[in-house]
């Protein structure tokens, strides 16, 4: 779909970490050389049936449209920019720590049932949790030498 203007593609969220309770939807995260250059990206993304749904100033988000499964989301960052690293941290930790998995497992399932139906609500519930995991992930890179492998 993307071919060379994909410079890293990664399976990041909840699906990609085995035995984490996950929704079905797979998040892919996308690097390219400039996020802002979107005509290189874009058209290929939306091509593939994906809707263009989300510009910040750390990334581009993707989802199916409407009344389509919504079963993956596409997010496209800039290469070694922090957005990259903080999401492949925060996996790679998980993947590697049972109690940060467990933790955050935990935070999903209260977030989910208080929140259920509020995304937005959902995602700040955890926020606190994400954080804690992300501290011990950034000391646990710091001992381990962990790093974006090119």
């Amino acid at each position: 779909m993307l071919g060379p203007v994909a410079l890293r593609i990664e399976h990041v969220g909840s699906t990609s970490v085995p035995g984490l309770a996950a929704k079905p939807v797979v998040d892919i995260q996308v690097s390219v050389a400039d996020l802002s250059d979107e005509d290189r990206y874009v058209p290929p993304c939306e091509a593939a049936g994906l809707q263009f749904r989300l510009r910040d100033d750390e990334h581009r988000y993707f989802q199916p449209p409407p009344g389509q499964p919504r079963d993956v989301h596409l997010h496209v960052c800039q290469q070694r920019s922090s957005w990259e690293r903080v999401h492949l941290l925060f996996r790679d930790y998980l993947r590697f720590s049972p109690d940060a998995r467990e933790a955050y497992a935990a935070a999903k399932r209260e977030a989910a049932r208080v929140w259920g139906n509020d995304r937005a609500a959902y995602t700040e519930a955890k926020s606190d949790v994400i954080l804690a995991i992300l501290d011990q992930a950034e000391a646990w890179a710091a001992a381990t030498g962990w790093g974006i492998r090119d």
